[in-house]
């Protein structure tokens, strides 16, 4: 069973194959951040645009590099929310035009679920139950995870998530689009010593997070730089991202750590771009050994928005796939609302 999956809920074009037995086989992806750089955001019309021009020579390379063609797919899934509406209609559009054309059945994915369930294709992977920390763009949560669609929120940020936090403290400290990834290296030659930031809602008695105020934080630190020294220098920039990223991971593993120890679990999984944050990623490595837990990472090129991600989504939803033809987007849509597999 061949299951070709298409992801375009935002700036990222994602096309991938997976099969039941031989599991990934191919995947391809186009990144729209160059484009959306000039603009300092996503700007929605021209990323819907862009997945217009990609998606078809991304899913003929895919196929290509497979040795696959049309014929051999059995089932294609598709991105049908949360996203930005335009963008996940490309996706919708392609995925059910190519099904209506083969006859063949298709799937549509809950963006989120596809981000939580790639760890699923790890070497090893983790088996059910786990605690999932979510930290993707827009969402920060932590899950009870009991199976395919069987997932209990107990934890999430009741403001910005913490790649918005990035994204937007980058922009604070003059970083050029996307800012999140640039502050997180420019934090690796910081000194953790020099500044330290405010770790919101660490000793809360429950698994919520906020780090909207950090941001603030950051804003009020670089001021007092600025009135102190005239200028923020390249080193003292290093220094307050390095302070905030500390900030950041240690609320992270914090709240992690008390998700698995509330609930009684022993494996934690980490998905989402965030999840290829490497100074998270020593962090909760360090704790779990200490504390004899697990933790699993998707493999670095699968932490973003991607195709196999989708394509493995659908390949566990196969029972809930439907006729091509009828189909809806959902910009909007709650993980919680999701069938069990």
């Amino acid at each position: 069973m061949l299951v070709l999956g298409i992801e375009s809920s935002c700036d990222e074009t994602g096309v991938a194959l997976y099969d039941l037995t031989a599991g990934l086989v191919a995947h391809q992806l186009h990144t729209q951040m160059a484009m959306h750089a000039e603009y300092g955001g996503v700007v929605p019309e021209l990323a819907s645009r862009d997945h217009i021009r990609r998606v078809i020579p991304l899913t003929e390379a895919c196929l290509a590099d497979a040795g696959k063609t049309l014929a051999d797919v059995d089932a294609i899934a598709y991105t049908q929310g949360p996203g930005l509406g335009g963008a996940l209609m490309v996706g919708a559009s392609v995925a059910n035009a190519l099904a209506f054309g083969l006859n063949i059945p298709v799937i549509g994915v809950h963006h989120l679920e596809g981000h939580l369930l790639s760890p699923l294709l790890a070497d090893p992977r983790p088996e059910f139950p786990f605690i999932a920390l979510l930290v993707s763009g827009g969402h920060t949560q932590l899950m009870a995870v009991h199976g395919i669609g069987q997932y209990e929120v107990l934890g999430e940020t009741l403001d910005d998530a913490a790649g918005e936090a990035f994204d937007k403290t980058a922009k604070l400290l003059g970083l050029p689009y996307p800012g999140g990834p640039l502050l997180s290296r420019l934090a690796e030659e910081g000194d953790p010593t020099r500044f330290n930031l405010p770790r919101p809602m660490l000793h809360s008695d429950n698994l919520d997070m906020s780090f909207s105020g950090l941001k603030t934080a950051v804003l009020t630190l670089s001021k007092q730089v600025e009135a102190e020294h005239g200028q923020i220098d390249e080193q003292t920039r290093k220094d307050i991202c390095r302070a905030f990223q500390e900030a950041i991971v240690e609320v992270l593993v914090s709240k992690s750590l008390k998700a698995l120890k509330q609930s009684g679990m022993k494996k934690l999984v980490v998905a989402g771009g965030v999840g290829a944050n490497k100074q998270l990623r020593a962090a909760l490595d360090q704790a779990a050994s200490r504390r004899k837990l697990e933790v699993y990472y998707p493999p670095l090129a699968l932490c973003t928005d991607n195709g196999a991600m989708i394509a493995f989504a659908g390949a566990m939803r196969l029972k809930h796939a439907t006729a091509p033809g009828s189909y809806s987007i959902k910009p909007r849509w709650d993980l919680s609302t999701l069938p069990a597999a």
